[in-house]
């Protein structure tokens, strides 16, 4: 027996109100939200805000005193790059939900939302790296002929 239309629409006003509940804290959420990183040769550490942008950098322990300017830019570049893909990775995750289709309401298909052309291919990538440390070896190490040894 099929639902009256009513309560079909009853229903579907509830589960959208609590949607747009859920949204208005989701954004509340993420407005407050940074990801620091660390690059691999512990000498940077960078921050990323809400929106991917870099809110912070710190050169730990005078490790930078010892570097080239292209080891140093490296370094910058590779924990802001990390910091940024972990703020994309946390929006992705936080927002997904709200593509996704209704179990209640059956007319609410959901939407697909492109993550790739939104925040780049790297965001789709998995993520085996779920420590403040980024890539094992970065590729500007390979360039240099640094084996990554401490």
């Amino acid at each position: 027996m099929t639902e009256p239309m009513e309560k079909r629409l009853e229903k579907a006003m509830a589960e959208l109100q609590a949607a747009q509940e859920a949204v208005a804290r989701t954004e509340r959420e993420l407005r407050s939200a940074s990801f620091s990183v660390l690059s691999s040769d512990r000498a940077v550490r960078a921050t990323a805000g809400p929106q991917g942008e870099l809110t912070g950098i710190e050169f730990l322990e005078n490790k930078y005193r010892d570097m080239s300017p292209q080891e140093l830019a490296a370094s910058v570049l590779e924990a802001a790059s990390a910091a940024r893909l972990k703020m994309n990775r946390h929006v992705m995750k936080a927002m997904a939900p709200f593509a996704e289709p209704s179990s209640d309401v059956p007319e609410l298909k959901g939407f697909e939302l492109d993550w790739e052309r939104i925040f780049g291919p790297e965001v789709l990538r998995e993520d085996d790296e779920d420590t403040d440390r980024g890539p094992a070896t970065p590729a500007w190490r390979d360039a240099l002929g640094d084996e990554g040894e401490d």
